[in-house]
């Protein structure tokens, strides 16, 4: 039988109905958006131009007066990151793995995953605006804007990485008789925690970028400096402050990510290598002196 024969029967060709329409709703939404705003399309022309001037503005002679007041601001706002991220993780933490499947019972699982959805939908900036009525203008509303917003993304990111644990360990601690709680101390914790700690510094580094753009609205840090001086067309100012963020960002992020990979990847092979090399000498030289 061949592909030629009439009695061959050969699959039905699958219907593109469902992806063209889904195709055709989504360029009717990019458009329908795209005409609903007061977009002058004229202006895009300029914006080359006007990007190189402010850019001249602010790069081409920076005032490098600032600096020792930018790098005071730029500690605060990483240590209002720092102080987020830990009130993050040791909240989410928790109750991250309370929302997991295979922990929590559904009736505490579910509400905690709907109130972590909520965090989510929520940014930062409109959290520290409501924060700014309770605590004031003081950089602890921005470490506390920064930690309770982080607990939607950081309680999601435990509970799917508890979830994702093989069951291997779990299994061996039930069968020895243990429940829930013996479960998740020593066999989905140990297996977890690498990966756990390794988000946490993540949501470190989210946090610096994060607390730039809480001072903005009045947190204090880099970011309050920031808009001040952009305010007041201070540009020659407000170029030696971007570059101040971004070499500490950029540290920053180096660093973290360094201990993450240290973290999650454990030490190098070359290193253990090194170590290990020294021992076989050693070895054999001690074989070689009882000959």
């Amino acid at each position: 039988m061949t592909a030629n024969d009439p009695n061959t029967l050969l699959p039905r060709r699958p219907s593109r109905l469902v992806p063209t329409l889904a195709a055709v709703a989504v360029g009717i939404v990019v458009i329908a958006a795209t005409a609903g705003l007061p977009i002058d399309w004229r202006d895009l022309g300029t914006v080359p131009a006007q990007l190189v001037h402010f850019g001249g503005l602010m790069f081409e002679s920076p005032n490098w007066e600032k600096l020792p007041r930018a790098l005071t601001e730029m500690w605060r706002s990483i240590s209002m990151a720092w102080i987020g991220a830990i009130l993050c993780v040791l909240v989410s933490i928790p109750l991250g793995m309370l929302a997991a499947g295979s922990v929590g019972p559904v009736w505490v699982r579910l509400p905690l995953r709907g109130v972590f959805a909520v965090i989510r939908a929520v940014p930062e900036v409109i959290i520290a605006l409501i924060l700014l009525t309770i605590t004031g203008l003081t950089p602890f509303t921005g470490a506390l804007a920064l930690g309770i917003a982080g607990i939607g993304t950081q309680g999601k990111w435990v509970y799917e990485t508890i979830e994702s644990v093989q069951e291997g360990a779990s299994e061996a601690v039930r069968a020895a008789g243990g429940g829930t709680a013996e479960v998740t101390r020593w066999a989905l914790w140990p297996a977890a925690a690498p990966a756990l700690l390794s988000l946490a510094l993540y949501r470190f580094e989210i946090n610096i970028r994060t607390s730039a753009v809480l001072g903005l609205v009045g947190a204090g840090g880099i970011g309050s400096m920031l808009a001040n001086y952009t305010n007041y067309r201070q540009w020659d100012t407000v170029g030696m402050l971007l570059i101040v963020v971004v070499v500490v960002t950029m540290t920053m992020d180096a660093i973290s990510g360094a201990i993450r990979r240290r973290i999650t990847r454990g030490p190098g092979i070359a290193r253990t290598t090194r170590t290990a090399l020294p021992a076989r000498t050693t070895r054999s030289r001690n074989v070689d002196r009882v000959r």
